[in-house]
């Protein structure tokens, strides 16, 4: 992100873009769908190789998997644009409320699009804190070490994942709180499932236990985003556009 705005700047500052009126706000957009598209290329090609894997291990045919995965691109992309206008005019997005008289304290939060328009706006503004850029440079660094260095003394017993330490950083406390609350409840879980292979000898505990609380998480996570679109269709007028068409 910070690459593709610094290269910007500079066609920006050669080609006069930033003597107009609309310039930085049009570099500001460029920057924007670059890398929303470098970041959903990523993210899809990482989703399908991960896909192909399992397929690999469970002797799938991979031509019918491509093909699986091809049209489930095509329809997610069909899809997100009218699910997002949904809640956008349900709820609202953080800093762009579609009606005046909504709560702003309800809006739906965007951290990393919030993150993105940030930087990109305060380079092009030359306005950027660059102490907090190179501060959380320092700071990854530095836990990396750490991580590092608990990893070799503990045989790998204990971690600081520097990922981990971001997010507690980058997103706010209603996040973080589930993802702390999850990770204690597996901790407990654990210790119980680990007390009763020892006192029954059943060595698939563990694997059974894996496998139905990562389905069990899965559900609460996949469940609580459906639940969300369902009641912004429920939602009393005014209503989407998009739902005032269906109807």
């Amino acid at each position: 992100m910070i690459v593709i705005s610094l290269v910007l700047v500079s066609i920006g500052n050669a080609s006069g873009l930033f003597e107009t009126a609309d310039g930085q706000k049009f570099l500001t957009a460029l920057t924007l769908f670059t890398a929303s598209i470098v970041l959903t290329t990523a993210t899809i090609s990482n989703d399908n190789l991960q896909d192909l894997k399992t397929g690999l291990l469970v002797e799938a045919t991979p031509w019918r998997q491509q093909v699986a995965l091809i049209i489930g691109c095509f329809v997610g992309a069909l899809v997100i644009a009218p699910v997002l206008e949904i809640l956008y005019h349900a709820y609202g997005f953080t800093g762009a409320l579609p009606r005046p008289d909504m709560d702003p304290s309800q809006a739906l939060s965007a951290p990393q699009a919030t993150l993105m328009t940030t930087i990109s706006q305060g380079i092009f503004s030359n306005k950027l804190e660059w102490t907090y850029i190179l501060t959380g440079v320092g700071l990854g660094a530095v836990l990396i070490i750490i991580d590092s260095f608990l990893k070799r003394m503990s045989n790998k017993t204990f971690a600081l994942p520097v990922l981990a330490v971001g997010i507690g950083i980058y997103l706010p406390p209603s996040i973080n709180m589930p993802v702390v609350t999850g990770a204690f409840l597996a901790w407990l879980i654990n210790r119980h499932i680990t007390k009763y292979v020892a006192r029954s000898g059943d060595k698939d505990a563990n694997k059974r236990a894996e496998r139905f609380g990562t389905l069990f998480a899965a559900g609460l996570i996949v469940g609580e985003s459906l639940m969300g679109v369902v009641l912004a269709l429920l939602l009393p007028p005014p209503l989407p556009p998009v739902v005032l068409r269906l109807r």
